[in-house]
Formats: C-alpha cells, sequence, structure tokens
C-alpha cells in the first residue's frame, strides 16, 4: 500500500469500517529550528498584531512531514489504517523544537 493512501484518523473506530487487525504504534517526529530572518519578521508582527506567517507555514509544513514519516511507518507494517492520532509538540534547544505525530496502525475492511 502506498503510504499515502493510509487513512489517518483522530477517533479509535472509522465509520463503516471494521478493524480487523492491529499492527502497533507508529510514529512520525520532525525538529525544526527558527530562522533569523523569520525572528525579525516576527519581532515586527509582535509590534503591530496579526498572524506570523511564516511561522505558521513552518508548522503546517512539520505537521505534515511527521505524518508522511507516520503513514510510512504504518505502511511498513501493512497497515491501511491510523487510529487514535495525536500530535505533540516539546523544546529540543533554544529556538529547535520537536513535532510528533502517533497513533495506532490497523488493518480496516
Amino acid at each position: 500500500m502506498n503510504a499515502r493512501d493510509i487513512m489517518v484518523v483522530t477517533s479509535e473506530n472509522i465509520a463503516g469500517k471494521e478493524i480487523v487487525e492491529v499492527k502497533g504504534l507508529v510514529r512520525g517526529n520532525t525538529i525544526r529550528s527558527r530562522h533569523i530572518g523569520k525572528d525579525i519578521g516576527a519581532v515586527f508582527k509582535n509590534i503591530v498584531g496579526g498572524e506570523i506567517t511564516e511561522y505558521t507555514k513552518m508548522l503546517a509544513e512539520s505537521r505534515e512531514q511527521a505524518l508522511d514519516r507516520m503513514r510510512e511507518e504504518a505502511a511498513a507494517l501493512g497497515a491501511n489504517a491510523v487510529i487514535m492520532t495525536r500530535f505533540s509538540t516539546s523544546s529540543m534547544m533554544q529556538n529547535a523544537a520537536e513535532l510528533l505525530v502517533y497513533g495506532t496502525a490497523v488493518v480496516v475492511k
């Protein structure tokens, strides 16, 4: 199965599907650091207010990369879905953070 075709949900069940096998825990992560150029823009946005679009884009890319890595791990186990998906973040060092996504790989029919 192509990793991109793996269904990912936050619920413990998928409506209309039956879980026939549990493959186990799968996860994907990425660690990103801030960029000095983006920090300068963020300082100005902090003064005048508004969305810091550079960081919004960076976080969206990080989420997608972590999800892709989790899907690849699920595909390697022979799963076609991931249930109970959760996101977590943690600080790794000054100006760097980890984004982790994890869930339970399953086979549904």
